[in-house]
């Protein structure tokens, strides 16, 4: 698809959040509505929504293509900040799954700007996250997980779709520096952090913006 569309000229994008009801994906939801964003989350149950006051809420499963496209009417733009539990032993695919009905979903409203979130050590950022976390947390509890991240992203690469995939560093519930590096050139690069609030804030940049498009940015405080 043409990489240079009109959200940028737009006064008020209109998105579909998924992954709202997580920790990163209601800062997402509170960002978005502040700036003067339309939100419409898509979620599991009402109860599950809860404190997302503002946002306009479809109950559904984010696997449940037709949800999608539904959740998807009228919309100019996709947040996917989908997560899944630490999974030391059973397969995971809630990523990958989800991310394959999405785009199908997309394509088939007309929706093509997706902005993602997967994480540091997905793809080509894997052994960039520090002796920790890549010989210990990752192997030990988040291998399962990493994988479905990383047939998540090669999803949405061969999508065809307007993408941007975030790969945030580790994530914690700080106050927002709004001093965040974005890096495709990982070399001497090993670990760092970045707060849910400022990631929330760089997501939604890549709504309306191109810098980005086509690009796996990994971003660090």
């Amino acid at each position: 698809m043409n990489p240079v569309n009109a959200l940028h000229s737009l006064a008020r994008p209109k998105i579909l959040v998924l992954g709202a009801t997580g920790g990163t994906g209601r800062l997402i939801v509170k960002e978005a509505l502040a700036r003067g964003f339309s939100v419409r989350v898509l979620a599991r149950s009402p109860a599950k929504a809860s404190g997302l006051e503002g946002a306009e809420v479809f109950i559904g499963d984010a696997r449940d293509e037709a949800a999608l496209r539904k959740a998807l009417e009228g919309r100019d733009a996709v947040v996917s900040a989908l997560g899944t539990p630490v999974s030391p032993f059973k397969e995971v695919t809630l990523l990958s799954s989800a991310t394959k009905a999405l785009v199908n979903a997309m394509k088939a409203a007309g929706v093509s700007r997706l902005v993602c979130i997967t994480g540091m050590g997905a793809g080509d950022s894997a052994g960039h996250g520090g002796f920790v976390f890549d010989r210990l947390i990752l192997p030990a509890l988040l291998r399962k997980v990493y994988a479905d991240k990383n047939r998540q992203e090669a999803i949405v690469r061969e999508s065809g779709l307007d993408w941007v995939l975030v790969r945030p560093s580790v994530l914690n519930d700080k106050s927002a520096k709004h001093e965040i590096r974005a890096l495709t050139d990982l070399s001497g690069f090993h670990g760092g952090t970045i707060s849910r609030a400022d990631v929330a804030s760089f997501v939604l940049d890549q709504v309306h913006t191109n810098t980005w498009l086509g690009r796996s940015p990994l971003i660090t405080w």
